[in-house]
């Protein structure tokens, strides 16, 4: 989604598709590469995903389904990262920071052109960067807040500066909110996205499909495929057999890992399994009066127990991790052991904190892993003392307007899919209604500090979430993808916030 959608959240989510490294695992790696294959001439290629884009508008429009399906496609940004998460030129062929760390001046490339036929310069730079802080309206806008000033220097240079040093800024600009704009090109972002990306936007099908084509006078390396089309899918069942008769190629994300022995005993498939940023979080809204008392929601935590649930709604594939920090991540620590299953605590928690008998609505968008892991949240939350009601939410439009957007929810389950989110997920106006100073204390030290002093910091700041339970983090989604053996350059770790479709190839 991003946090990922961011909601934030979702997708995979989102929530979608996507979207930290391991101590053991540090970075993604691909499968081959459609970067360096000719281009297939008229070849098409249909992929299946869950949780379709309520909007094309990632400005506006919460959900990570837009900038799975966009980003890095249709959209492009001056950094992005590349298949280990370093930060590397795209846009911007480099760069150089000032000895304060406050101010950017990117060099940018001289012959990318928008596919409504302008050329891309260092003022659409401006205009982009500006309009985020003047006209998106989504909670990650937050993150182009200490840019003090935008200018160009040239046709082809760009200078930014920073109203303090922050070690976050440069990494954001690799998300939806680093995404270049033509200022011509964005009266209707909603159903026409113009960028100077390797694909062009050709049709939406809601309910349905959307179709990019090459991007034929594209700058740099022209993708393999002149067509892809994302199908989208609301049953696992209809995905897997879409693969199954041969009327999708791929499975960007796979939403019935029971089911994944049809593919892995049949050679004409491939099976992809990797690490993603998707968090699947039991959130509550620490705004009620329920969750304002510690006990209780260490007492949900340990009410939990984290292995079982994983085998059971999502046949053991994922990782259990703890608090709001993937594997791939440089502060990742393995927080499971703060909050252990302990059903007896949980009980005795519960008992005193009054909480006890209570019911607590759990809002459930309808996605698979949500669907399927609420029924196992209940049982066992229920048989801490609790009584828990599921509610089912359509997702994306009803779940981001109820839950996302009105808070109006005891507990939910989603997965947030952005990149290093958890400040941006955990704070008093976000939908889990967090506030807490000493948090954003240690996030702040962490956007300031030189390199050792952000890992620090970031490792308070996720032992902190942990420790007071400000939420419950389920499981990590893992990256699944079958595929049609003969397709190459799929992402072994999802890691940013886009599906990249250049790479692929047959």
């Amino acid at each position: 989604m991003k946090s990922s959608f961011r909601i934030r959240a979702v997708a995979f989510l989102a929530s979608a598709a996507v979207l930290a490294l391991t101590a053991c695992s540090a970075g993604s790696s691909t499968s081959g590469g459609g970067s360096g294959s000719s281009p297939g001439g008229d070849q098409k290629l249909s992929v299946g995903l869950v949780a379709e884009p309520a909007s094309l508008d990632f400005t506006t429009t919460d959900g990570a389904a837009i900038p799975q399906a966009l980003l890095g496609n249709v959209y492009e940004t001056l950094v992005k990262q590349d298949d280990s998460g370093k930060i590397v030129p795209s846009l911007a062929k480099s760069w150089t920071v000032s000895p304060d760390r406050k101010t950017y001046t990117f060099d940018l490339v001289d012959n990318a052109k928008f596919t409504n036929g302008k050329q891309f310069t260092a003022n659409d730079a401006v205009f982009s960067i500006n309009r985020v802080k003047t006209a998106w309206t989504i909670s990650l806008k937050a993150a182009m807040d200490v840019v003090a000033s935008a200018k160009a220097l040239s046709p082809t240079q760009l200078q930014v500066t920073l109203a303090k040093p922050s070690n976050d800024w440069l990494f954001r600009m690799t998300t939806r909110i680093g995404a270049m704009f033509s200022e011509s090109g964005v009266s209707a972002l909603a159903t026409d996205p113009v960028g100077t990306g390797p694909f062009k936007f050709s049709k939406w099908n809601r309910g349905d499909s959307i179709v990019m084509v090459r991007n034929d006078d594209y700058w740099g390396s022209k993708p393999f495929f002149q067509q892809i089309t994302l199908k989208y899918f609301k049953d696992a069942t209809a995905l897997n057999n879409a693969l199954l008769t041969g009327t999708i190629n791929v499975i960007g994300t796979v939403q019935a890992p029971e089911a994944l022995s049809q593919f892995t005993s049949n050679d004409k498939y491939q099976v992809i399994e990797g690490t993603t940023n998707g968090e699947v979080l039991l959130s509550f809204n620490n705004s009620r009066p329920v969750f304002k008392d510690l006990r209780t929601r260490q007492a949900i935590r340990m009410a939990i127990d984290h292995k079982a649930l994983l085998d059971t709604c999502w046949a053991g594939r994922g990782k259990l991790i703890g608090s709001m920090v993937p594997p791939t991540d440089p502060w990742y620590e393995d927080l499971t052991g703060v909050a252990p299953y302990d059903l007896a605590k949980a009980k005795s928690l519960l008992q005193a904190s009054g909480a006890a008998g209570k019911t607590l609505r759990l809002r459930l968008p309808t996605l698979p892993y949500a669907t399927s892991c609420g029924q196992v949240v209940k049982s066992m939350l229920e048989q801490a003392g609790l009584k828990v009601q599921i509610d089912q939410l359509e997702f994306p439009a009803a779940w981001l307007t109820t839950v996302f957007k009105n808070a109006d929810y005891d507990m939910s389950i989603i997965a947030h899919v952005e990149p290093r989110d958890l400040g941006a997920v955990f704070n008093a106006k976000y939908y889990t209604r967090y506030d807490d100073p000493t948090l954003q204390g240690y996030l702040a030290a962490a956007d300031s500090g030189d390199e050792a002093a952000q890992v620090d910091n970031m490792k308070k700041a996720a032992r902190r979430l942990s420790e007071q339970a400000a939420g419950d983090w389920l499981f990590l989604l893992p990256n699944l993808i079958v595929a049609d053996k003969n397709i190459k350059g799929l992402p072994t770790n999802a890691i940013t916030e886009n599906f990249d479709l250049s790479k692929l190839a047959r």
